[in-house]
């Protein structure tokens, strides 16, 4: 969910390690367990501890059958272990921890494959178990200084959507400034779980973005403080009002900015304008009267284009492409992976862990709240221990949000950061 700095690959059998005991989540009878090998390596093919960059201690594993509602979740050290006695079954696998390069610099780890199948298999004659390998492409990000701290995108009952809301969190020790920064959302995956095509020639260097946002601000406009954060809401009113819809949970007033379209129906309200900066090759907003976000669920990002680059999908064709799977037609932004600061992946439901758009360096698993019109949203974790030693909150950021963030709660504006020095909301 940062910015990228260089990738590694491959998570593939080497050999075997001391590994802490595997927790499962199930007590399955009379099933063979397999050994799964892992090893790490880096995309040269040489061993991540005599290349450029060392595995920490940290190392996670986790596999997930949804199906069978098996949960593995494991702590190893150095980039080889070995995943003791898992129920034969079709899973979800991720990777996470941390690395460090030759000066010592901490690379976050992530890496994400869906559908992997555990065959059951046995040696002849006994009931000692084969064993199964896996290989999974791993990278490195820089951990971020803004994050995502609190997504609410399902809506409430009945059937209100207006009040969608999204917070972004200084998560640093410094000032970070949202002046210039990218909104961005992508489409939602269909509920035939097709997945768009996108040029081959793009490889995994670009994510493709619908509609693109930019907060205003000169540069240093719009400081966040460490322990602070701003509101992003889709239209920044007091969905209470029985104007609007009584049984919302939240009153969008308190939002620092909104996404204000042009709405005759819509009233501008105090909070400041985002500014939109594509939609379907255009720099025009389009006919509909509110942006939204799609209520079941959507990949979420925030970027930023490196000072002195000229990003502009409108008039550059090369930053703009179309899904080769759609009949349509319809452009979506090019945003280079490496300019993405944090990414958040939201899902109808778990069952849709296989049909994800973010590759797993900007999220390497997603949240759901199951369902939509369900007035609930998703909510980082706090680091406690990070936040008990710097004096300000922090948020848990492991580059997964399955790891990272609480489902199903009902949403709270500036739930654990504090509004910014310039919001109206202290004026």
């Amino acid at each position: 969910m940062k910015k990228l700095i260089y990738a590694m690959l491959s998570v593939i059998t080497l050999g075997l390690v001391s590994c802490d005991q595997f927790n499962e989540a199930s007590d399955a009878q009379n099933v063979i367990g397999q050994d799964v090998k892992v090893s790490l390596w880096t995309k040269a093919g040489t061993r991540a501890e005599s290349g450029n960059v060392t595995f920490g201690d940290d190392m996670l594993i986790s596999m997930d059958n949804y199906t069978e509602g098996l949960h593995y979740e494991q702590k190893f050290s150095g980039s080889e272990c070995v995943v003791k006695d898992v129920v034969p079954g079709v899973y979800s696998i991720s990777v996470s921890g941390t690395a460090y390069d030759e000066d010592g610099f901490p690379i976050l780890l992530m890496a994400n494959i869906v559908n992997r199948p555990i065959l059951a298999s046995s040696a002849s004659g006994s009931n000692q178990s084969t064993g199964s390998e896996i290989s999974i492409e791993v990278k490195g990000a820089q951990i971020g200084n803004l994050v995502f701290s609190e997504v609410y995108y399902c809506g409430s009952n009945p059937w209100y959507f207006r009040d969608q809301f999204y917070e972004i969190a200084n998560n640093s020790d410094e000032v970070q400034y949202l002046d210039g920064l990218y909104f961005a959302n992508t489409d939602p995956i269909d509920f035939n779980k097709v997945l768009p095509i996108w040029p081959a020639e793009d490889e995994d260097g670009y994510v493709y973005a619908s509609r693109v946002w930019k907060f205003p601000g000169e540069g240093t406009d719009y400081p966040l403080q460490p322990g602070e954060s701003c509101i992003v809401a889709q239209f920044a009113a007091n969905h209470k009002l029985p104007t609007f819809n009584p049984n919302c949970p939240i009153d969008g007033s308190q939002a620092e900015f909104e996404f204000y379209m042009n709405s005759a129906t819509y009233t501008d309200q105090p909070a400041e304008n985002m500014l939109h900066v594509f939609y379907d090759g255009s720099a025009e907003m389009g006919s509909i009267e509110m942006y939204l976000t799609s209520v079941f669920g959507v990949g979420l990002m925030v970027f930023r284009v490196p000072e002195g680059v000229d990003w502009d999908p409108v008039h550059d064709s090369s930053m703009s492409t179309t899904n080769l799977g759609s009949k349509y037609g319809t452009l979506y932004a090019k945003v280079p992976v490496e300019y993405v600061v944090d990414a958040v992946e939201c899902v109808r439901n778990a069952s849709y862990n296989d049909s994800k758009n973010f590759p797993a360096i900007m999220d390497g698993g997603f949240v759901t709240v199951g369902s939509s019109y369900l007035g609930v949203g998703v909510t980082r974790l706090v680091d406690e221990e990070a936040t008990a030693a710097s004096g300000h909150v922090k948020y848990k950021d492991t580059n997964n949000s399955v790891n990272d963030f609480e489902s199903g709660v009902v949403p709270v504006m500036h739930r654990h950061s504090t509004a910014p020095a310039w919001s109206h909301v202290n004026q």
